[in-house]
């Protein structure tokens, strides 16, 4: 069992920057590939970005390449998310998770993770 727990959401005006991060409980994190979705109210949750257990390859959402970064530390055992020129729809609760599927094409499916954490709230105001 892994556990997950996000940090870092924040109120932040449009144009801002946060970053959030997600801790896991065991050291075997390396072992996983690691995904950030997020849910609006009212939404379905959404792929944002993911990244290799070996952090060569990263992948991301449309609407936010050019600026989200996703990285991890796997000595820490933990994966970030710096968001950079946040928008107003940008406004979700952002779930890290982690999967044991090796293929990329699962990375875009909540449905291929294993764990996920609790989520932490991002609001973006004008």
């Amino acid at each position: 069992q892994v556990q997950l727990v996000e940090s870092g959401g924040a109120l932040v005006q449009a144009g801002g920057s946060l970053r959030l991060s997600c801790v896991a409980s065991r050291r075997t994190l390396s072992t996983y590939a690691m995904g950030w979705f997020r849910q609006a109210p009212g939404k379905e949750r959404e792929f944002v970005a993911a990244i290799r257990r070996e952090t060569v390859n990263t992948y991301y959402a449309d609407s936010v390449k050019g600026r989200f970064t996703i990285s991890r530390d796997n000595v820490k055992n933990s994966v970030y998310l710096q968001m950079n020129s946040l928008k107003l729809e940008d406004t979700a609760v952002y779930y890290c998770a982690a999967t044991s599927q090796y293929s990329s094409n699962s990375f875009y499916f909540p449905r291929y993770y294993d764990y996920w954490g609790q989520g932490t709230q991002v609001t973006v105001s004008s």
